[in-house]
């Protein structure tokens, strides 16, 4: 119970200073679409006043799974229900939509730290280098570029490397992106070796003492080998100039794309040694509950999370923020 009651009192300290937030409110618009499907489905079937029973339950469990949570989180998270109802006795339906609220950020808090310091990191070393990874079409140029806008604001110094050197129109893309963002870019002619420029960035960015390097890499996740060998040797010209880099590796997921987003991570912690995701298009979608799942299952913490296409709609995730934006009545 002590858990559960730690759990109440973030709800409640985050409910008092953030709910009206800016950040919130983007988040809160961003899974309207998610909110619509999954939480107004589970609104009209635990606010008619039914006993809970096993039917009731294999009904809430049929709502998890078409918000995409998945069957291993969806089986974990009505086990614990399940459980919870027969230890505190509870016996209407209504009393349900909290305790699953609570079940839900339950594994999020668990399994993801907070974020909420994460842009005022202290740069013992710099640069900071963070490398972008990803298949081809999940946002990560927008991505990298709201992310440099994001340190930006928060006074770091960004340098962008263009290390997609094998996708026509990839330096454009990024060079536009740059400039909104107001950030340095480093870039070679397509087809350059993309190590040549992982090493350029992070050298120019040690000759001016800039904070933060964030690097672009190629997303062809179906030539696995060559994908490995090309992040091993991005990885190696990193750490001749600083031994400690990357200190950071991102994959970038699109959420639109549901149970595949997981099948796409558990392919990258293959090749990459992934330290956060950030998960686009969640506005765009019903299968924001995917977030769930990819924190549960997969062990690696959800770090930013994209609520729409304007350049400051890259949000740090929060997970209490997240489910009371998803659980909004």
């Amino acid at each position: 119970m002590g858990f559960f009651s730690n759990i109440k009192d973030k709800i409640a300290a985050f409910t008092e200073k953030a709910v009206e937030s800016i950040s919130f409110k983007k988040i809160s618009d961003g899974l309207e679409k998610t909110r619509k499907s999954f939480v107004s489905s589970l609104q009209l079937l635990l606010g008619a006043g039914r006993k809970i029973d096993d039917t009731l339950l294999d009904e809430i469990e049929a709502i998890l799974l078409t918000a995409d949570i998945g069957v291993t989180t969806t089986n974990k998270i009505i086990t614990s229900l399940k459980q919870r109802v027969k230890q505190e006795k509870f016996e209407n339906s209504d009393e349900l939509f909290e305790i699953l609220k609570e079940e839900i950020l339950k594994l999020l808090i668990e399994e993801n730290p907070d974020n909420e310091n994460i842009y005022d990191l202290q740069v013992e070393s710099k640069p900071h280098v963070i490398l972008i990874v990803g298949v081809n079409g999940v946002g990560k140029t927008t991505s990298i570029g709201k992310l440099s806008y994001n340190y930006k604001n928060a006074n770091k110094s960004v340098v962008i490397g263009a290390a997609d050197t094998f996708r026509a129109a990839a330096n454009e893309q990024l060079e536009i992106w740059a400039e909104r963002a107001g950030v340095e870019i480093i870039m070679q002619p397509q087809g350059a070796d993309p190590a040549a420029v992982a090493f350029d960035t992070v050298k120019s960015a040690q000759a001016k003492g800039k904070d933060i390097v964030i690097i672009d890499t190629a997303g062809r996740l179906h030539t696995k080998g060559n994908l490995m060998q090309e992040l091993e040797k991005i990885t190696r010209v990193i750490t001749k100039l600083k031994p400690s880099g990357p200190d950071e590796v991102f994959l970038v997921l699109d959420a639109t794309t549901g149970q595949n987003a997981i099948i796409q991570a558990q392919e990258f912690k293959k090749v990459a040694k992934l330290t956060g995701i950030i998960l686009t298009k969640l506005d765009g979608t019903a299968k924001g509950g995917v977030v769930i799942p990819i924190v549960d299952e997969l062990r690696i913490p959800v770090k930013f999370i994209g609520v729409g296409e304007k350049i400051d709609d890259l949000q740090v995730f929060n997970s209490v923020e997240f489910v009371e934006a998803l659980f909004a009545k």
